[in-house]
């Protein structure tokens, strides 16, 4: 089997290589990629909302392309691992939940992931942030499986400050740079350390050291940065401070009668304002005329108090850890100099897995030696403004809690619910208060708006408005503004019908209802019937779910109060003595 295996690693990388050489007269673009934790829909401003400012990210969306028809998988892990890998988290058997601080799993090395193949076309490839993604062994980790360094943590939740993570009654330290705990940042704020980091990997790869660097390893040439920044925010922190900004930004928001969503905008500001350094870090080393640049979340907004948060995915139904449409319908863009059409609002059906041969075909000019993925490339339908190849989305497969939802063409189907259908409603604010303004003037003359000027990308007020309009969601559909009515319309416009998925599979049309408020099961049962058929095809080709108990070897007690490669460590006879299940 590891012969079979190094055998096809050496075939796909002289695939890859022999790709690249097309490539080879020009310098492959800077990949910078942005993921936010537990964004809501509705807490960007270029979706319409008015009541937290995120000046830097909208700039960005405006000049680029919002992907509006753009899926996630429902929890930080599974669609992490889809990112990664360009699978659905059912072939990689990353679907049911999170990982697990003390859990001994990870995303299976036999997996090949974005950074590796990025590495094999010439990269430098550095992660700064989240993982969650497996290290109980240090094969697990980010600077064993591609990343040339990583600074951050490991788990799927910290406090913002001490940076601790807790997993019921376990404490540690999670803040690593690459194996070693960093004692060192306690007490700096998760987002502005990260941002800091991001920016010195900038700095140090740019005009500010002698920009483009050459290298023995690329025949003479400088090698292109590939820059995984995966913050924290807007996750919340650990329970004795869930909500953690500091205090002077606190203030600004005072106009939120609500504490906690005020709080919530605290910490999504400082997100938006590290967007706008990291990209004014780029324009200062020349590298935005050749970068690309993506701003995802992983997954929908934990809303109404939801793990202790306070995101907002109004107008859409649920959120994290759910599969509707708030949970699984992502706020995202993507901008690059390279795009034959920018500035606009996409349509085009997207997943989180298409990430990986989108950006592999956008480097290498080709998907040659990809093989096996769930994802599709996408650059030059996302370039031309053309339809992807993509005609369906599986959303989750979980044969733990029996839930199951997926996407072909206009229509989706649910199976099942979480928690018995406690978070099955729609979650607000809807942030249109009469009182609040969109302010243009904050989005003309932020840190993204004077980088991209700088380089001639501009923006006007008359295409903001636009833009916005049209990244706007719209529950109802007016018979009266139809081109024509036929039988099929007729029943696919109307008032709310009844959803209980957990007695009957339900089936929304989400180009007339994009809210999930219509259950058209009854009215459409051939092709309620044809989704099921596909959700069964789907599900014969899942893997079991990979996860496992708690294994007492994980208790950072026995490290020093840290979370770490556990696998690796050896106990003491005194510490194997109290290393027991609670």
């Amino acid at each position: 089997m590891k012969a079979w295996w190094a055998l096809l690693q050496i075939v796909m990388t002289c695939a890859f290589i022999k790709g690249s050489l097309a490539q080879s007269s020009k310098q492959p673009p800077n990949i910078i990629f942005i993921i936010a934790d537990d964004l809501g829909w509705n807490d960007v401003g270029f979706h319409g909302s008015v009541e937290i400012p995120t000046p830097n990210i909208d700039a960005l969306a405006y000049r680029g392309i919002i992907l509006n028809n753009y899926y996630v998988a429902p929890l930080c892990t599974p669609s992490r691992s889809a990112l990664m890998t360009g699978k659905y988290p059912i072939h990689t058997g990353m679907q049911h939940f999170v990982l697990l601080n003390w859990e001994a799993r990870g995303l299976p090395l036999s997996e090949r992931i974005l950074p590796e193949y990025l590495k094999t076309l010439g990269y430098s490839t550095h992660a700064v942030g989240k993982w969650h993604l497996g290290f109980y062994l240090k094969e697990y980790t980010p600077e064993y499986r591609g990343f040339d360094s990583h600074v951050g943590h490991w788990t799927g939740q910290q406090d913002y400050y001490d940076h601790s993570a807790t997993e019921e009654e376990l404490w540690g330290l999670d803040m690593h740079r690459g194996l070693e705990p960093a004692w060192d940042v306690h007490g700096k704020y998760s987002t502005t350390f990260y941002t800091e980091e991001a920016v010195k990997i900038i700095n140090t790869h740019g005009t500010k050291h002698n920009y483009p660097k050459k290298d023995k390893d690329t025949g003479g040439k400088a090698k292109p940065l590939f820059l995984y920044i995966a913050h924290t925010a807007v996750h919340s922190g650990n329970a004795y401070n869930p909500l953690p900004a500091p205090d002077e930004t606190v203030d600004k928001f005072s106009y939120i009668k609500d504490y906690k969503r005020r709080r919530y905008a605290a910490i999504l500001h400082e997100l938006d304002v590290s967007v706008g350094k990291v990209v004014e870090a780029l324009g200062e080393n020349k590298m935005l005329d050749n970068s690309i640049i993506i701003f995802t979340t992983d997954n929908g907004g934990a809303a109404a108090g939801f793990d202790m948060n306070a995101a907002s995915n109004w107008p859409l139904r649920g959120g994290k850890r759910t599969l509707w449409q708030g949970g699984t319908r992502g706020a995202a863009l993507i901008w690059s100099p390279f795009f034959k059409k920018s500035g606009r609002v996409s349509e085009q059906f997207l997943h989180i897995s298409d990430w990986l041969p989108t950006l592999i075909s956008a480097v290498n000019g080709s998907t040659k030696g990809l093989h096996a993925l769930d994802g599709f490339d996408s650059w030059r339908a996302l370039s031309e403004d053309i339809p992807t190849d993509r005609t369906e989305a599986l959303l989750n497969i979980d044969s733990k809690t029996n839930e199951a939802a997926l996407i072909s063409g206009d229509w989706k189907v649910t199976v099942g619910t979480f928690m018995n259908g406690t978070w099955d409603d729609w979650y607000g604010p809807s942030g249109l208060d009469s009182s609040y303004r969109y302010r243009l003037d904050l989005i003309l003359k932020s840190d993204v708006s004077l980088a991209m000027d700088s380089i001639g990308h501009y923006l006007n007020r008359d295409k903001i408005h636009s833009l916005r309009e049209k990244a706007q969601v719209k529950c109802e559909f007016k018979k009266s503004s139809l081109d024509e009515i036929d039988d099929k319309i007729n029943l696919v416009v109307g008032p709310p019908i009844p959803c209980k998925p957990l007695v009957k599979p339900c089936l929304f049309n989400l180009k007339f209802d994009p809210c999930e408020r219509r259950n058209l099961a009854e009215m459409f049962p051939d092709k309620l019937q044809a989704l099921l058929n596909e959700l069964d095809k789907h599900s014969a080709s899942a893997l079991p779910p990979t996860n496992l108990p708690m294994d007492p070897r994980a208790r950072p007690a026995l490290w020093d109060h840290t979370w770490t490669n556990f696998g690796d460590r050896t106990l003491t006879k005194h510490d194997d003595e109290t290393c027991t299940l609670s």
